[in-house]
């Protein structure tokens, strides 16, 4: 065979090749996609005091595993055991107040009794003052002077009544439900709510990171000064979205580590995003800006979706942590003899890069 005839036989073998890797590729892009854009995710908590204050003690270190209660850190409790100690004292005046309030209204209801007997004596004796000026047995001035003495007793009456609905007001219902007490035993529950709040504790259980606080510091409420990185895992794929259209949730997947090279574990998908940034469309009052570009063949856009390990490896892999996914949407057994193939061969290529 002549070098010529050599040549155009691997022409051939490449051409051939060619067209049935083409081939290959398109059929597992729609029936067996795969995409080494995808990382593993878990929940991050950026913990932050509910109070501000000095740090008095940090019981954790970096990195360090924490169950829910676990004291994360302290701020120094005495200011706020002083503000308790002034919450308790207030709903103790709160309560003798209201003892003072009782007496006054206790004198002034009597108060009120003897204005109104007052005014109920004047008033006899006005309408026996009138009879006997009927008959010309007093004089004018007598009759004048128990007139302005009976409504001298009713205006005294009626300033005793509003001074007991005054005092009535200021008193407020009897018993625990007294506004007074409420408020008091409001602020006393706020302080010892601030109180217990000097203890920072891990609302769940995870892992301590990014940690960089010490004895000394001051601490601002509402601003974070660590993160928990939690157990729960949630690994995020982006797919071309033309490889997507035959997946549903709960398909069957395979994750291949980049920590892990070598490794292929078993997963599903759990759900697909509604869309990405590029979809949404802000009313901020300017006109649309259309992107040029005059490329023939545009970038496809990748979609993301979500899976879930079948069964959590052994050792979590860390937030952000790259992976590889591969999806076997169909129930044909050759494709997913192929996907599973093809995500091993994945898997030992991340020993190389």
């Amino acid at each position: 065979m002549s070098p010529e005839q050599r040549f155009a036989r691997w022409v051939r073998a490449a051409i051939v090749m060619f067209v049935v890797l083409f081939a290959y590729f398109v059929v597992a892009d729609a029936y067996m996609p795969v995409t080494p854009q995808a990382r593993v995710l878990r929940d991050v908590t950026r913990v932050a005091p509910e109070v501000s204050g000095q740090v008095v003690d940090v019981t954790v270190d970096n990195n360090q595993h924490v169950e829910t209660g676990d004291v994360l850190f302290r701020i120094d409790p005495e200011p706020f055991r002083i503000a308790v100690e002034k919450a308790e004292l207030a709903l103790e005046q709160a309560r003798r107040d209201n003892a003072e309030l009782d007496a006054s209204l206790a004198e002034a209801r009597a108060g009120l009794a003897s204005a109104r007997a007052d005014a109920e004596e004047l008033r006899r004796e006005r309408q026996r003052v009138e009879r006997l000026i009927q008959g010309g047995s007093i004089s004018r001035q007598r009759y004048d002077e128990v007139v302005a003495e009976a409504r001298a007793t009713e205006a005294a009456v009626e300033a005793a009544q509003a001074q007991v609905h005054s005092l009535e007001v200021q008193r407020g219902e009897n018993g625990e439900d007294n506004l007074r007490l409420r408020q008091a035993r409001n602020a006393l529950d706020a302080a010892r709510l601030d109180l217990a709040r000097t203890e920072v504790r891990a609302e769940q259980p995870g892992w301590i990171s990014n940690l960089q606080l010490a004895k000394g510091d001051y601490v601002t409420a509402g601003s974070p000064v660590l993160a928990r990185v939690g157990e729960a895992v949630d690994i995020v794929a982006d797919f071309r979205e033309k490889s997507l259209r035959h997946v549903d949730d709960e398909e069957p997947a395979w994750v291949a580590l980049d920590a892990l090279p070598g490794e292929v574990f078993a997963a599903h998908v759990v759900s697909e995003d509604a869309g990405v940034l590029n979809g949404q469309v802000i009313a901020d009052g300017s006109l649309a800006d259309i992107p040029t570009t005059d490329r023939w063949v545009r970038d496809a856009q990748r979609m993301r979706i979500h899976l879930a390990f079948d069964e959590t490896p052994a050792t979590l892999p860390p937030t952000g942590a790259r992976a590889t996914v591969q999806l076997a949407p169909t129930d044909h057994g050759l494709s997913a003899w192929f996907a599973r193939a093809q995500i091993g061969v994945m898997s030992w290529l991340h020993h190389v890069y």
